[in-house]
């Protein structure tokens, strides 16, 4: 039995923030606009992976953020060239890293928080 990788699926509380995030932050392109069941989302590509995106549905009741970390979902990882121009990029956005750049064994990475505390780890492999 095979299994490959798929899509990634959030939950937000503001779909169109979070469509800028992706798209103007991250540079994902927007595939469409749908429904999950009664839930307004959207469907985005970021280079070759599907990252659907939906509010909470009619009567759905979400408990809290990604303010705290639990089991299940920890963070999202992301690959870069240039980790210290991207830093400077979102910084210059607003957004704050809890981790700046830093020097590992293998890579530079750096972690941050976007809309709904969703934890972005930016990874730049070394040569």
């Amino acid at each position: 039995m095979g299994f490959r990788y798929h899509h990634l699926h959030l939950v937000c509380s503001d779909l169109e923030k979070l469509i800028r995030f992706f798209t103007e932050d991250l540079g994902a392109g927007l595939v469409c606009r749908r429904k999950f069941g009664t839930a307004d989302g959207a469907t985005l590509d970021l280079d070759g992976v599907r990252v659907n995106l939906r509010v909470a549905r009619q009567g759905e009741e979400i408990a809290g953020d990604s303010a705290q970390t639990r089991y299940g979902y920890d963070h999202l990882g992301l690959e870069v060239e240039d980790l210290q121009a991207v830093y400077q990029e979102l910084v210059a956005k607003g957004y704050r890293f809890f981790i700046p750049p830093t020097e590992t064994e293998d890579v530079w990475m750096a972690f941050f928080k976007g809309p709904d505390n969703i934890t972005v780890e930016l990874v730049q492999p070394k040569a």
